[in-house]
């Protein structure tokens, strides 16, 4: 399938549609049908094929743009086209995977994690965030912890749902990594209570950040 038409991709798309899974994905935001196995199936048997991706994208279907983070080369996005597509990203598990299976390995992530964290659209901004959380976990050297802490104090309370997560995970991130800040991070989390009363699975560990973190560091040191 190495000359595989953009036409041709969305044609199979299409028959794999599942009213059901659709149905599924719609309660949690996202517009497609596709069964997530068999969008991974298809994106093994196509491999990788970078102006394929791209042409995918840009039908702004929701399967055919979860198809081609699957397929694309992350380093061959320029710095502007990435920021381009997250602003245009406004599904969930679109402006996921393109944060994490794409942004996270250019090399214009660090320049993005910059913009984007400040901007006014929220969704934008939670990209930006979960940039950081990537830094704070694994490269941490140059963050301004205590700095990102105030901003989370000052603004996560009130920051629309998907920011709000995102800043959230940050928050838990800065305590479990980080025994020097642990303190005011569980503080922090106490005092804004975001997320304590979040519906939680037996067995999952809830996203409240006191429980998060305290949970985290009681396996790391068990």
């Amino acid at each position: 399938m190495a000359e595989v038409t953009v036409a041709e991709v969305m044609a199979e798309l299409a028959a794999l549609e599942d009213p059901k899974a659709r149905a599924v994905n719609e309660r949690h935001g996202d517009d497609h049908g596709v069964n997530l196995g068999k969008l991974r199936a298809l994106a093994k048997r196509l491999k990788t094929q970078q102006e394929l991706a791209r042409g995918l994208w840009k039908t702004g279907d929701t399967a055919a743009r979860l198809l081609a983070l699957l397929i694309c080369r992350p380093k061959a996005f320029e710095r502007d086209e990435l920021d381009a597509m997250i602003r245009d990203a406004r599904t969930p598990k679109v402006h996921d995977w393109l944060v994490n299976y794409v942004v996270k390995k250019s090399p214009h992530a660090e320049e993005l994690r910059v913009v984007w964290t400040g901007d006014t659209d929220s969704v934008v901004a939670s990209a930006g965030w979960a940039l950081t959380t990537e830094r704070v976990a694994k490269k941490p050297d140059g963050l301004d912890l205590a700095g990102l802490l105030d901003v989370i104090e000052k603004e996560m309370k009130d920051a629309p749902d998907r920011l709000q997560w995102a800043m959230n995970h940050c928050l838990a991130q800065i305590g479990i990594e980080h025994p020097a800040y642990r303190e005011r991070a569980l503080g922090i989390g106490e005092r804004l209570g975001v997320l304590k009363d979040y519906p939680t699975p037996t067995g999952c560990t809830s996203p409240y950040a006191p429980a998060w973190i305290s949970e985290m560091v009681r396996r790391r040191e068990s």
